[in-house]
């Protein structure tokens, strides 16, 4: 029996991807496909959002920036998280309001914060002084809040080092962003995407309630606490379902953070991870000697083509076959370039039918966040990842 998760139970069901399955199995493809069902996009929304109760979501614009996904969701009211002047003029594209668009990168270039804020972007995200007087230099009396920096992490694929700051620093950029005619409102934060479980959050919310804390003290009436993303998708190992998920989430910041008027969360992976599955097929089978314990699988589709998060094996992939009711064994994953480190897994082998052969359409589930987006332009040839919405 195929399984699936069903995000209103929080486990597997059997026919939880039923649209998603009737339209991948009444067509061919000639091409590694990603195909999106806009309803699950739709139902993953309204589920988080039940839980998350009054905090506004800012869907994360780069887990998956199809058109059709960005319009549905401004249809049901999202707000939205964007990484670039790109992102942001495609949000404004499809109906989205300045107010409802966050400019939440840490790194952007001078002119591009120029122009969303000609666009009428009004809230910007920092972490560094030079990013603050860049902001205050293009766009003059613009809102900001202040990113920390996670020190630990229980995420499955921490997002920690390269961005935020500590909460000294934190302080003294407040003070700064008064001080260059800004308007600090709080502060923001990420615990690492994939974080399986809601009690995980409980230790960051713990130090940066600390540090909410001395900042109010300090003078800065601050109001947005942005929590970010995190929020899981189902890749094997059982997670919350994710109203189950929102509410407890919510109900820690609640009570640590009781004077934020607004709360932002910015679901990437857990808004449209489940929406999709990528249909790829077996290119070769072989093994390196007789002596080889595993065999190697080769599929159409690999690092540099839609599946970057294989990376150190963070993200572990559900595959699926025709021929899964045959006896399995492990075998290591690669994918088609001329690139050595075109290796999907192999410190973890997948058990895959022994019986695969090349030709075979190998179903790659729930993998609507970071495939498309991570699909690099024709690398060896390689057509990026097409994408079908449905």
């Amino acid at each position: 029996m195929t399984m699936h998760y069903a995000p209103e139970l929080g486990q597997p069901s059997a026919d939880s991807a039923t649209r998603l399955d009737a339209y991948v199995a009444s067509r061919t493809f000639d091409k590694p496909t990603l195909v999106i069902d806009l309803d699950r996009v739709s139902a993953q929304y309204r589920a988080l959002k039940t839980g998350l109760g009054r905090a506004d979501i800012h869907y994360a614009v780069k887990a998956n920036p199809a058109r059709e996904i960005i319009a549905r969701l401004v249809d049901l009211g999202a707000h939205f998280d964007a990484a670039s002047r790109g992102e942001i003029a495609l949000c404004l594209a499809e109906g989205a309001a300045p107010a409802e668009i966050s400019f939440g990168n840490t790194i952007k270039r001078a002119s591009d914060i120029a122009w969303a804020y000609a666009e009428g972007i009004r809230l910007f995200a920092a972490d560094a002084e030079e990013e603050l007087v860049k902001i205050a230099e293009n766009a003059p009396g613009a809102s900001v809040y202040i990113r920390l920096i996670v020190e630990v992490s229980q995420a499955d694929w921490p997002l920690s080092r390269k961005f935020g700051c500590d909460r000294d620093m934190a302080i003294k950029l407040l003070d700064v962003a008064k001080s260059l005619g800004l308007n600090p409102v709080g502060f923001s934060f990420h615990v690492g995407s994939q974080t399986r479980q809601a009690a995980m959050w409980a230790p960051t919310l713990d130090v940066f309630a600390g540090i909410w804390a001395e900042a109010r003290a300090a003078g800065h009436d601050l109001s947005v606490l942005n929590i970010g993303g995190g929020f899981p998708a189902f890749y094997g190992e059982e997670i919350q379902a994710p109203t189950e998920y929102a509410a407890a989430v919510m109900d820690m910041v609640e009570a640590r953070f009781p004077e934020a008027r607004t709360i932002m969360a910015e679901p990437g992976r857990g808004m449209v991870a489940e929406a999709g599955v990528i249909v790829s097929e077996v290119l070769l089978v072989s093994r390196k000697s007789e002596r080889d314990l595993h065999r190697w699988v080769y599929l159409d589709i690999g690092r540099f083509s839609g599946l970057a998060e294989t990376e150190g094996e963070a993200i572990r992939y559900q595959f699926e076959t025709t021929r899964d009711a045959d006896q399995h064994g492990p075998c290591i994953m690669a994918g088609p370039s001329c690139d050595s480190a075109d290796v999907l897994y192999e410190k973890r082998p997948v058990s895959l039918p022994l019986s695969l052969t090349a030709g075979d359409r190998v179903l790659i589930r729930n993998t609507g966040a970071y495939t498309s987006t991570y699909s690099s332009v024709w690398f060896n040839g390689f057509p990026p990842l097409a994408v079908v919405v449905i």
